[in-house]
């Protein structure tokens, strides 16, 4: 990958980050609550939630968390990966279809199931696709992230935490990295 590429790619990860402060900016300054749009499960009003959760925080600090998280993922993603905003995109899509399908009554919103999607496409697809730079993707991600995914994806593990959109964004991470990887069709067979 050239450096002019890779520019490129950071690029398009600071525009995806912009974006996310500016949504929690006007969401702050205006006496309409966007935050309350959120994924709500099981609702067709909830629907939209599903493309509108990862813009959409609490507060500043949680957007901030997101933010350092989701940049160091994404940046990873795209220096590992072929068409990593195909693969970004799947995965924020099928995390948030499980937990539209499967998670409690809640209005649920932030980017964290996307974090713990990319933690789950990068680890299960790093030592999927067997090459050296995913693997070792996959290694640096699991000693950056391993603890925060232990304890996000735990019932309990803080008041007003979707730890079923962490969970459901892990599952569906592992999920597109599994039908993306260039070994998919061997274990399906084995399996």
């Amino acid at each position: 990958m050239t450096l002019s590429h890779m520019q490129k790619e950071f690029y398009r990860i600071g525009v995806l980050l912009l974006a996310m402060w500016l949504v929690r900016i006007v969401d702050a300054t205006i006496p309409y609550a966007l935050a309350d749009h959120g994924l709500q499960p099981r609702r067709w009003s909830g629907l939209p939630g599903i493309v509108t959760m990862p813009f959409l925080h609490g507060n500043f600090g949680h957007l901030f968390s997101n933010t350092v998280s989701l940049g160091i993922l994404l940046g990873l993603l795209v220096w590992s990966r072929k068409s990593p905003w195909v693969l970004a995109a799947l995965t924020s899509v099928v995390g948030a279809t499980l937990l539209w399908l499967v998670g409690r009554d809640a209005n649920h919103i932030g980017a964290s199931g996307l974090v713990f999607g990319l933690i789950g496409l990068l680890i299960v697809g790093g030592f999927l696709n067997r090459r050296l730079v995913p693997v070792g993707v996959a290694i640096v991600v699991g000693i950056l992230f391993g603890g925060t995914l232990l304890s996000g994806i735990l019932p309990g593990s803080g008041a007003g935490v979707s730890w079923e959109g962490h969970l459901c964004g892990l599952v569906g991470g592992a999920a597109v990295a599994f039908f993306a990887s260039e070994e998919a069709g061997r274990w399906r067979i084995r399996g």
